[in-house]
């Protein structure tokens, strides 16, 4: 339960120079390495994430899931990359070749990319950026380009429909994920996300900021377009959305993107909120802090399966109300609420900060829910009729 990471790292250090690799090469051979095995590492949990998701909502909703191929139906998974694999690449005659084919790869590069920041360990991350916090919100804005990029260049009014829709949900819900990630740098002091966890080893940010941490996880649900939020797709409405002219390998990659993108927004709630690697024994035995973030990341990954099996979609109007009316004005209170606390309370003990901080949250989440249930109490106006209308009335 040591330092596993470090110690195959210096094992592959020893036996690049034992074969004669200049020294200076070293870095780069192992940041090539890291960015490879963080891509092939990726895109085989996604294996992993479409069998236990399939499995976990057949069991909410009082089904059996894949059962079929192989041992409980885990090899489903691997007939479906197969099935997808040999299918016909169908290209529009009429749509942009370069741009269908090149929203995909965006779409699986801004899931893939995230992975660069989040540290597993103290000793295992890609890269230690001080501004960790903003590449993460850039680097999310990828998957929104290929959408867009994938309902113009299919030529195809109705992946168009999907690819607008784009705007209207994922930009919009953009504004309170930023804002909720403004907390933890807040508490923090760092934009480092090795610093965010850091920060944490006495307490975690979750019981700072609850309030924050489900606004986080509701835009994010949005972001990755998952029930209730499953707009962009709507198969029922707009015939699948932006990807309906895709078949293949092509097709498989939007899926893949959006399972590994749900599997990442729980390593994010985890590092961000949760403590990340912090646990017990995790700074002496870093082995048993990937441990820990493996296990906070797939309770919190199970949250938004959850989530999918329960709720049912809901109205673009409503879910852009929510964002407008709801979300953004109460992140932009609460983070007012926790710079005041957390400045008025800076040389106090963790405990008491804690407890108001917590207090803070707990005020702010309770207004916010009597301002928008004295809201939807309030009767609609009902809409005047035509004068043509009220004639028939009459008559």
């Amino acid at each position: 339960m040591g330092d596993l990471f470090t110690a195959i790292t210096n094992l592959l250090r020893g036996l690049l120079l034992g074969a004669g690799v200049p020294a200076a090469s070293v870095p780069w051979i192992f940041a090539v390495a890291r960015a490879f095995v963080l891509g092939v590492s990726g895109l085989t949990l996604v294996i992993f994430l479409i069998w236990f998701e399939r499995k976990a909502v057949a069991r909410m909703q009082d089904r059996i899931g894949p059962n079929r191929v192989g041992p409980y139906g885990l090899l489903q998974t691997v007939a479906d990359m197969l099935k997808l694999l040999v299918k016909e690449d169908v290209v529009p005659p009429r749509g942009d070749r370069i741009l269908f084919h090149l929203a995909p790869i965006l779409a699986v590069m801004g899931v893939v990319g995230l992975w660069a920041v989040i540290p597993v360990t103290a000793t295992a991350y890609g890269v230690d950026l001080n501004v960790g916090v903003l590449y993460l919100v850039a680097a999310g804005t990828l998957g929104t380009l290929g959408i867009l990029m994938a309902g113009w260049s299919s030529d195809n009014k109705f992946a168009l429909l999907g690819a607008f829709r784009t705007v209207a949900q994922l930009v919009s819900y953009e504004v309170p994920t930023v804002l909720a990630l403004l907390v933890p740098v807040i508490l923090a002091g760092t934009m480092s996300l090795n610093g965010i966890v850091s920060a944490q080893g006495a307490m975690w940010f979750v019981f700072s900021a609850p309030l924050a941490a489900a606004a986080f996880l509701l835009a994010s649900l949005a972001e990755v377009a998952r029930a209730p939020f499953e707009l962009l797709e709507a198969e029922s409405e707009i015939v699948a959305g932006f990807h309906i002219e895709y078949s293949g390998i092509r097709f498989g990659m939007f899926f893949a993107a959006e399972f590994l993108h749900a599997f990442t927004i729980g390593a994010m709630l985890a590092v961000l909120f949760l403590g990340g690697w912090q646990g017990p024994g995790a700074e002496q035995f870093p082995t048993l802090g990937a441990i820990y973030f493996a296990v906070k990341t797939f309770f919190c990954y199970f949250l938004l399966v959850w989530a999918r099996a329960t709720f049912p979609r809901i109205r673009i109007d409503q879910m852009l109300n929510f964002c407008w009316t709801v979300l953004t004005p109460m992140m932009l209170t609460l983070i007012c609420a926790v710079v005041l606390v957390n400045r008025a309370l800076a040389d106090s003990t963790i405990l008491l900060r804690t407890a108001a901080l917590l207090g803070a949250n707990i005020l702010v989440g309770f207004s916010t829910l009597a301002l928008f249930g004295r809201r939807m109490r309030r009767p609609r106006p009902r809409p005047r009729a035509s004068a043509g209308v009220e004639g028939e009335r009459i008559a």
